[in-house]
């Protein structure tokens, strides 16, 4: 017989409290015994319980979900498996720094460390992949644990990123003495604001009117500072750079927008201004190999995203949004100096170029072995998606046609842990965030088999999301990279599953596509019947971008073989270095 209903000032029903207080509404996860307590009194407190396959697949649910409000993602998953099945989802979000609360629970304290089922230490395997992480022992201490674990998820004085929460299953049983449910614990606290430092303001005011080549370059942390960067933008006659992590906060259309003349503008831009964003392995480390004589001016309001790999002539640490507004009003009426003709001329390139990609998506031939080439996939999605869909794209080489050929106000994709497989989960958890806005995941079909199964997952809570599968049978970047570089090909093929067959047995709306011209008509039932899933067979032989970068080799020095030649070549340049070192002493 079961234990008893779980009273109201249990730290179970504590727990489920504060997620609402905090405004939760939805939770991602995989039931067990050792969280059943939160998880019944989640239901009680009228909170929705999204239930999976896989609890990594929760976790992503809950990544996606902070990503796209703004607010707490939270994923629940039981103990030993559930915990290690979700590290991938979890080390995914600490790259990402997305704000995810896991919780989880342990054995029964007079259980611990005697061999009880799915005993294990679990915060010792997370703490490095996580802001916080840490047993609740104590049910008086459960509130004080949940808030810090989630003010340090939501980057309140730190980083943010997933925290970690588990708890015995005594404790959850037991009682939190009322006196010590405060209200302070479960009021919401609202975002910090960093205010910008008056004297760097100067500084960067001074950079920035003075360059003749200013490009900015925006991330994660420029997220809600669309109006101010657009505004500085069009002051400065500057040019600009999306990245995945902040895809649409600058309109496509916009006459800084030059995303198709990335390699070049990076060359010869003076002045490289970062909004929220690392200088990572997408952006060459920030190394002069790449970007050649350009300074640097770097604001952020959290130091992974100020300082990395490349210190600016002038760091700003800041809220974003006031350090561009602090900017534009201390420059007043001041005229700058950009050199108005390459940025006109990178623009008008950008566009040329935007146009030639479009035309030769639509006429792309098919591969050697008659089978459609994935550019006409997407360029079918692009003519009949809404301007405002949300995209997940998701795969290693289909990935790199969806990232330049298929373009979105709202974009999510692997990210810099190339944690391929997110697709199915993250398109999931959008259409339930934003039900109002057609979503679709455009994957490959190595990544759509991580999490296939959550197909299943989109049936049962009716999450009207549209996922497209580039079926090439084949890990097609590994393919080329073993073909070109070892002269034989080992364990990279795939078949040409039926997945359209699969979907079908779960309920789903789904077909198979062969025919480039049959698209059109299979992507509009597609979207009126979501959940839906179109399996569209694409040829192998087509070679993406990064498949001729060489990304699939990992160069030695940088991400890219161009930037790697370029890299060593700088390295190997004598530029009396130790001359002017001491010139600064």
């Amino acid at each position: 017989m079961g234990y008893a209903q779980i009273s109201d000032n249990s730290s179970a029903a504590v727990i489920a409290r504060f997620l609402r207080a905090r405004g939760v509404d939805r939770v991602f996860a995989l039931c067990g015994g050792h969280i059943m307590p939160i998880w019944m009194r989640l239901d009680a407190e009228g909170i929705q319980i999204v239930d999976v396959r896989d609890e990594r697949a929760a976790v992503y649910m809950a990544h996606a979900h902070a990503e796209l409000t703004g607010k707490l993602g939270v994923a629940l998953v039981t103990a030993g498996p559930g915990v290690t099945n979700a590290m991938t989802g979890i080390a995914n979000a600490h790259v990402a720094r997305a704000s995810v609360l896991v919780l989880s629970g342990v054995a029964p304290r007079p259980q611990e460390n005697r061999g009880a089922l799915q005993d294990i230490s679990h915060t010792d395997l997370v703490r490095s992949i996580t802001r916080y992480a840490r047993t609740v022992r104590q049910p008086e201490l459960v509130l004080q644990e949940l808030d810090e674990a989630v003010s340090r998820a939501l980057d309140d004085g730190g980083e943010p990123g997933p925290v970690y929460l588990d708890f015995p299953v005594d404790t959850l049983r037991a009682e939190v003495p009322p006196a010590l449910q405060m209200p302070e614990h479960f009021k919401p606290k609202p975002k910090r604001a960093l205010l910008p430092d008056p004297a760097a303001i100067a500084e960067a005011v001074d950079l920035l009117w003075s360059a003749r080549r200013p490009l900015f370059i925006s991330g994660r942390g420029a997220r809600g500072s669309s109006a101010a960067l657009t505004q500085l933008l069009e002051r400065l006659n500057a040019i600009y750079l999306d990245t995945g992590e902040s895809r649409g906060i600058v309109p496509d259309s916009h006459p800084s927008m030059v995303a198709a003349m990335r390699g070049s503008v990076m060359g010869e831009a003076d002045l490289v201004v970062t909004v929220g964003r690392r200088l990572d392995f997408q952006l060459g480390y920030g190394s002069p190999a790449v970007f050649k004589q350009a300074k640097f001016l770097r604001i952020a309001d959290c130091a992974a995203e100020l300082r990395d790999n490349r210190r600016g002539a002038v760091e700003i640490f800041a809220s974003a949004t006031l350090a561009l507004e602090a900017i534009l009003a201390a420059a007043g009426e001041r005229v700058p100096a950009t050199d108005t003709a390459w940025t006109g001329a990178a623009r008008a390139a950008h566009v040329a170029r935007s146009e030639k990609l479009l035309n030769t998506m639509r006429e792309a031939p098919p591969g050697e072995d008659g089978k459609m080439h994935p550019n006409r996939l997407l360029a079918a999605l692009r003519t009949a998606l809404p301007a405002d869909a949300v995209v997940v794209a998701d795969g290693g080489d289909f990935l790199s046609f969806a990232r330049v050929g298929l373009p979105a106000t709202t974009y999510l994709d692997p990210g810099s842990l190339g944690c391929i497989g997110i697709g199915t989960p993250f398109g999931i958890a959008a259409s339930l965030a934003l039900p109002e806005r057609t979503v679709v995941v455009a994957t490959g079909d190595g990544a759509f088999g991580f999490n296939a199964m959550e197909v299943d997952t989109a049936v049962r809570h009716k999450a009207p999301v549209l996922i497209v599968v580039a079926n090439n049978g084949a890990w097609a970047i590994e393919v080329r990279d073993q073909s070109e570089t070892h002269g034989h090909v080992v364990g990279t093929r795939l078949q040409f599953s039926d997945y359209a067959g699969m979907a079908r047995s779960f309920g789903m709306h789904a077909e198979r596509v062969t025919d480039a011209n049959e698209l059109p008509a299979a992507i509009a039932r597609a979207l009126a019947n979501r959940p839906a899933l179109l399996d569209v067979v694409v040829t192998p032989t087509a070679v993406s971008s990064d498949a001729r970068s060489g990304l699939a080799w990992v160069p030695d020095l940088q991400a890219l073989a161009a930037w790697d030649n370029a890299e060593r070549a700088w390295r190997a340049t004598d530029t009396d270095t130790d001359t002017d070192n001491r010139n600064l002493e």
